[in-house]
Parts: C-alpha cells; sequence; structure tokens
C-alpha cells in the first residue's frame, strides 16, 4: 500500500513539472514571501512554483525566516536578471608571534548562476595577499595585495594600503567561488593594530574602507551583499522563438547582455509594470500613470483632476470651456485666448523695443568712443603722449585721464562743484576715487587751433618742473572738446587776493611777505638756472602766486612760459603777458629772456611792499603804473611815504628800503641794467638771515605733496580762476588795474 502511494505522489510531482515545461506559469498557491523578501517567479520554493527547467531557481525558506539560495542568504532578486545574496568575511588570524591563529573562508555554489561584473573582490590587511578562485569547466583565480608595516602608511583609500580592490570578470560556467586570505609573511610589528587578514566579495560601493578601525576588526560587519546574474536557459531569444517562458501579455524578451551567461530575459514593454514571466494578474499590467507614486511614469498634467489613464499613457482632459495649454499642461479658458494672443504680442513688442533700446545704445557708445579719439587726436594728445614718454621729461607723474573720470571726479560738473569762474575757464573741484581733492580746470573753447600749442606747452613746461613752491600738475584730460587740466588742491587763494582783497583775515605782516618773496625769487631763479630745460614764466604776476593754509607759495599758470634752449638766451615770440607787470623791452621789441621775468618780479616787489596795484588809475598821472610811482618816490627820497603803512615800523624800515631798492633795479627799463634772478634771491635771502639770524636752508628744496585748489574772490566780488593754467589762442595783453 505505501509503495502504490510513493508512486501515486512520484506521478502527481512529474505531473506538475509536466504542467509547468508545458504552460511556463506557476502553479497556485505559490509562496510570494519568506521573510521581508519578495519571491518573484521564476525562482519558487516549492515544486511547480520555480522555473523547473533549471534548479537554480529553487530557493528555500527556513524557519527563521531567512531565503535562502543553496547555504546563501538572499537579499532580494529583480526581473531584469539579479539576484542580491550576502557573502560572509572569510579571514585569517594571527598570534603575537605571526603564527596562523585560526582561520576560516567559505565556498558558494553558483549553479548557473554566475558572478555580476558589478562586484568588487576586496582585501583588508596589512602584507595581506588573498585569492578569488572559482571551479567549473575552467578554473580561474584572481589576486590582491595589500601592504603596509605601519599605522602611519593606512588611510581611509583603498588602493593598496591597508587595503586593496580589483574588479571581478570570472568566466560564465564557475559552478563555484571561494575567497581566501593569507599573509606575505610573519609580521609580527602589525599585529597590535591587524591581527587578522579580510577576503570578501562586495557589491560596487558597498564597502568603504575606515582605515584602522577595519584593521583591528572587520570580523564585526560579517557579510557584504553580493550581486549575481541569472538568465533562461543558454539560448538566445530567435533561438527559443515564441517557446520562451516569457508571458505573451504585453512582455518581451531579450538576451543576456554578454557580461552574463548565456541565456535570454524577459521584461514588460513600456507603459506596462509587473513580472514579466507572469499572465496572471501579476504580470505586466498598464501603468496608471495618473495614480502612480513612480517618477518615471508620473503625469504632467498641472491639475490631477483632469489626468485620464490610457492603454500605455495617459491625457489631461479638460471640462467644457477650456482647453489644454500644452506647454504648461494646464487648462485655460478659451475666451481668455485673446489675452494670452495680446499678451504675447506685447511681450514681443517690449523684446523689439529693448532689442532696438540697445542697438541704439550700443551706437551712441561707439559714436562717443569715436568722438572722444576724435577730441583726443584734436587736442594734441598724439604728440603729448610722445613727448612726455620722449627723454627729458623729469616728471613722469603725468597721467592723462578720462572723460568719464572727470565726469565721476565733478559729478557731472555740476554747479556746486565751482570753485572759480573768469574769462580763461571754469575750475571746478573734483574728488578723484583715491579720495584725493583736486582742482580741474575747464578752459573755454577758443576759436584758434594755437589754444592746443598752447595747451600742450603748459603740460610740458610743468613736465620739467620739480619744485616745491611750484603749483603740481596731476595730469590732463584730451577726450573733451577743450582739454581739462587737473591740478593739486590749494585753498587759501593768490598773492592778489590777500593783499588786494577783503576776505582773507588780517593783512600779511612784513616778516610774511618778505619770506613769500624770498620763495618767488627762489622759484624763478630756479626756473632760469637750475631746471633741466631753463624756463621763462613769461607773466609773473600777484594773481599767479597761490598759497597754501601755511601760506607757503605756489607759482602758477605756466600756460605763456616758454623753454628756452640750452645754446640761445632769448626767444623771439609773440607778446603775452599782462599789462602792469610786462617788460617794456620785451613789448617793444618781442625779444623774451630772463630778464623779463625780472621785470614782473620786480612790480610784484613793489606790490609786497606797497601793498597796491600794479595799475591804478586814481592815483596821478605819472604815477599810474606802480613802477612810475615806485621810482618817483625814490628820486624825491620819499619812498616811505608809498610803503603800507601796515607793515613799516622803526625796526623794518632799513629791510623795506633795500627791497625796495632791488624791486626799483628788478624794473630798470634796459634788461642788461636789472640783475639776474639769481642775484635777486641771493640778495633777499640775505636780508631774511640778517633779519632771522639763522643759515638759509635751501634755495632749491625737492617738491612736496600739497593739495591745489582755488575759490578766490576779488576785492571786487567778483569770481575769478587766475592762478591756474592759462589756454588762449592768440597772444594776449592781460589788463589789471584798480587801487
Amino acid at each position: 500500500m505505501k509503495k502504490v502511494q510513493s508512486l501515486i505522489l512520484v506521478a502527481i510531482f512529474f505531473y506538475l513539472a509536466y504542467t509547468q515545461l508545458v504552460n511556463g506559469q506557476p502553479r497556485k498557491g505559490c509562496q510570494t514571501s519568506c521573510g521581508n523578501v519578495s519571491i518573484e517567479y521564476p525562482f519558487g520554493t516549492s515544486p511547480g512554483c520555480y522555473y523547473a527547467d533549471d534548479p537554480s531557481f529553487y530557493l528555500t525558506c527556513n524557519e527563521t525566516g531567512n531565503l535562502l539560495f543553496g547555504v546563501i542568504e538572499v537579499i532580494n532578486m529583480s526581473h531584469s536578471g539579479e539576484l542580491r545574496i550576502k557573502d560572509e568575511i572569510s579571514y585569517a588570524c594571527y598570534n603575537s608571534l605571526g603564527d596562523l591563529d585560526r582561520n576560516l573562508y567559505y565556498t558558494y555554489t553558483l549553479g548557473n548562476l554566475s558572478l555580476s561584473h558589478k562586484n568588487k573582490f576586496n582585501v583588508v590587511g596589512c602584507n595581506a595577499l588573498a585569492l578569488l578562485s572559482t571551479l567549473g569547466t575552467e578554473n580561474y583565480s584572481t589576486g590582491c595585495l595589500s601592504t603596509c608595516n605601519s599605522p602611519r602608511r593606512v588611510n581611509g583609500d583603498c588602493h593598496g594600503a591597508g587595503c586593496c580592490r580589483t574588479d571581478v570578470s570570472v568566466p560564465f560556467h564557475s559552478e563555484s567561488f571561494e575567497t581566501r586570505p593569507s599573509r606575505l609573511e610573519n609580521m609580527t610589528s602589525v599585529h597590535g593594530f591587524n591581527p587578522c587578514t579580510y577576503a570578501f566579495l562586495a557589491e560596487d560601493g558597498s564597502f568603504h574602507f575606515n582605515g584602522l578601525e577595519d584593521l583591528k576588526n572587520l570580523r564585526n560587519v560579517n557579510d557584504f551583499p553580493v550581486v549575481l546574474d541569472w538568465s533562461i536557459g543558454n539560448r538566445t531569444c530567435d533561438q527559443v522563438g515564441n517557446r520562451s517562458i516569457c508571458s505573451k501579455n504585453n512582455s518581451i524578451c531579450f538576451d543576456s547582455p554578454p557580461a552574463r551567461r548565456h541565456g535570454y530575459n524577459c521584461k514588460c514593454i513600456e507603459g506596462y509594470e509587473g513580472n514579466p514571466y507572469l499572465s496572471n494578474e501579476h504580470g505586466c499590467q498598464d501603468i496608471d500613470e495618473c495614480t502612480t507614486n513612480s517618477t518615471i511614469h508620473k503625469h504632467n498634467c498641472s491639475d490631477p483632476s483632469t489626468c485620464r489613464n490610457k492603454d500605455r499613457g495617459f491625457y489631461c482632459k479638460c471640462q467644457s470651456g477650456y482647453r489644454l495649454d500644452t506647454t504648461t499642461m494646464s487648462c485655460t479658458r478659451k475666451d481668455f485666448e485673446w489675452a494670452t494672443i495680446l499678451l504675447g504680442t506685447t511681450i514681443g513688442f517690449l523684446s523689439i523695443l529693448l532689442v532696438s533700446s540697445c542697438v541704439k545704445q550700443r551706437r551712441k557708445n561707439r559714436k562717443t568712443t569715436e568722438l572722444q579719439q576724435k577730441f583726443f587726436q584734436q587736442n594734441g594728445g598724439g604728440i603729448l603722449v610722445q613727448r612726455l614718454s620722449g627723454g627729458g621729461t623729469s616728471n613722469a607723474n603725468i597721467k592723462i585721464f578720462t572723460d568719464e573720470s572727470m565726469k565721476e571726479a565733478t559729478n557731472g560738473y555740476e554747479e556746486s562743484r565751482i570753485l572759480g569762474q573768469g574769462g580763461q575757464g571754469t575750475v571746478y573741484k573734483g574728488v578723484l576715487p583715491d579720495n584725493s581733492v583736486v582742482a580741474i580746470k575747464k578752459a573755454r573753447l577758443g576759436g584758434d587751433s594755437s589754444q592746443v600749442e598752447q595747451f600742450i606747452n603748459e603740460v610740458l613746461v610743468l613736465s620739467q618742473i620739480n619744485h616745491r613752491n611750484v603749483v603740481k600738475l596731476l595730469g590732463c584730460c584730451l577726450e573733451t572738446e577743450v582739454p581739462l587740466l587737473v591740478y593739486e588742491f590749494i585753498n587759501s587763494g593768490t598773492l592778489s587776493d590777500h593783499l588786494h582783497g577783503s576776505l582773507f583775515g588780517p593783512s600779511l605782516t612784513w616778516e610774511q611777505r618778505l619770506r613769500i618773496a624770498v620763495e618767488i625769487a627762489g622759484t624763478l631763479a630756479y626756473l632760469h638756472s637750475s631746471a633741466s630745460i631753463p624756463i621763462i614764466h613769461r607773466d609773473v604776476k600777484t594773481a599767479n602766486i597761490l598759497l597754501d593754509e601755511s601760506l607757503t607759495t605756489k607759482v602758477a599758470d605756466f600756460g605763456a612760459s616758454r623753454l628756452i634752449p640750452m645754446d640761445k638766451e632769448q626767444l623771439t615770440t609773440m607778446v603775452q603777458g599782462t599789462l602792469g607787470y610786462l617788460d617794456p623791452e620785451y613789448y617793444n621789441t618781442g625779444l623774451l629772456n630772463e630778464k623779463s621775468d625780472v621785470y614782473s618780479f620786480g612790480v610784484v616787489l613793489m606790490e609786497l611792499l606797497s601793498g597796491q596795484k600794479a595799475l591804478c588809475f586814481e592815483r596821478p598821472h605819472q604815477s599810474k603804473h606802480i613802477v612810475s610811482y615806485f621810482a618817483s618816490a625814490t628820486k624825491e627820497n620819499k619812498v616811505y611815504e608809498v610803503i603800507d603803512a601796515k607793515v613799516l615800523t622803526e625796526d623794518n624800515k632799513r629791510e623795506i628800503k633795500e627791497v625796495a631798492r632791488i624791486a626799483v633795479e628788478c624794473t630798470r627799463l634796459m634788461g642788461e641794467e636789472r640783475p639776474k634772478m639769481k642775484e635777486v634771491a641771493a640778495e633777499l635771502e640775505g636780508l631774511r638771515v640778517t633779519k632771522d639770524k639763522h643759515k638759509w636752508s635751501d634755495q632749491y628744496p625737492e617738491e612736496t605733496e600739497n593739495l591745489v585748489g582755488v575759490h578766490i574772490i576779488s576785492a571786487q566780488g567778483g569770481s575769478s580762476t587766475i592762478g591756474y593754467d592759462s589756454i588762449e589762442n592768440v597772444a594776449r595783453l592781460h589788463i589789471e588795474a584798480g587801487c
């Protein structure tokens, strides 16, 4: 009876197997999970539940709820041909004498499955060598070597120091594999931080070497995931044709990748998901994009309520009166279409307007640049740059400013920045990017091209001068219609303002006037005798002598000045200067030499002595000119009557008389009868030395840094810019009169 029952059970088993082979489908009631791992056909845990042609798909579920592939615990499986298992760590431990103490290694049977290329073979240990070996039709071995002899060489990278890693590429028909670690030699020096060596397979990215922590005891980790590849049979899709076990409902057959063993796998067609090996409700089913949580197959309707599922896709359906915007996948009212068209038209128009504006601005900028280049050449920029860069210039700090920088410095030539205005132009207070304050002279536009020559002349002359009592030219701007000159900022007016004005407090004392005279004389002597090329100022007057806050002299206005070649003593030029200060010999002959400056300085001395202007029409006819006024007083021995009563005292009468004598000698009619500027400076300094009883310090000191600038208010109440550069188109004669 028992024998009959056994035969019946065997018959049932073969029947079920045959049924499975014929239909390619598992029987009903198969176990679908073990513990927390899902079991997916063609894998199964009982006859009729797995693909019977290949026992490799047979799994077991033990009493503890672990799903096993042979003796290996399964982590998960996928329809695409991967089975993920746990790989135990093989190790070999050594005692303090370097002898093998204990070891453990594993051999795993693969069946018809193969090791995936996604795995890496890892070895952890110092001076460790481990082998990965496979058995099958062809035996295969690969290894990895890790070296180190001290903790200092170990870091967190698995690149050969304490840890090494290599790719796995074993034959498709390998039936089993094992990992076995060892040590190259008995190393006792590493026992304290690395008593064991370890070898194991792990899915790429699942193991990260932690340095000394892993070297001391990696066995606490126990296992790592390993990927096995599987496929159906050993024939391709073309070879099996319609006899593949792929479901005929919405699934297709594809050949296993070359990296796997021979055979095929199944997958659902696009728009379907499920098990491609099943034909029932668990097989490939249409994906409902309107309800799925998958980010890959999710709909893109802006309003989920408008989503409608369809076979292998979805569509967005709007309610009556609305239309679908295929750009935003949102529903909009049809009567608002005109608004969309209007908005699009408006945006298009604004875009065209913006592009046109940009093109216009670019053309304007190009035109501005071209105009600036034109002005630069027109103002002699090329010539000036060439001369400044050539030899002979002692001042290498003359800077060429841009039109834009000048606008920024003066805040667009704002009226509040105006320091003074006059016949020669306007002076602005400017602030450079480094916060330094400067005076910017913008000349009035003249009608003669000689204005450019005057401008270049002043820049070139000032480039030769390096003296503390000469106003410093910082640079110029050539990109404007008329050139601009940038000076240091002097804020205490001119000598003329202090002598003849009323806005600068108490009158200058005799000591101050004598010092100013000494500084002017010393500066002119420097220009005539000590400059690299002798310079004649040609317009020395009190209005061209600036004073800073300490009343230190700053000689200014070199627009009329001339450089005298070393081989010449005089030049023939068009007469230029200011009546009252102009050398009569130069006026009559046009021959310019240093004695012309001596004459003008004599007039300045007389102004310092008398406190009166060079020309005064309120004086008697024969004394309207201060030179005649002094000559008459000297001849009649009444010199003290023309001296400013504010400075004349019993203690300084002798000094004043000597200065008056020097002034008269400087203003003699014939130039050859006048002393040289160097002699005048020496005499005045001698008087000062006698008075102050100390040695003359330095007649030609080096230039020091000061700030220029000027807001000059004359005694008549009008503003002027006298004292800065002079840019005129023709030779000129100024008349400065009044008492």
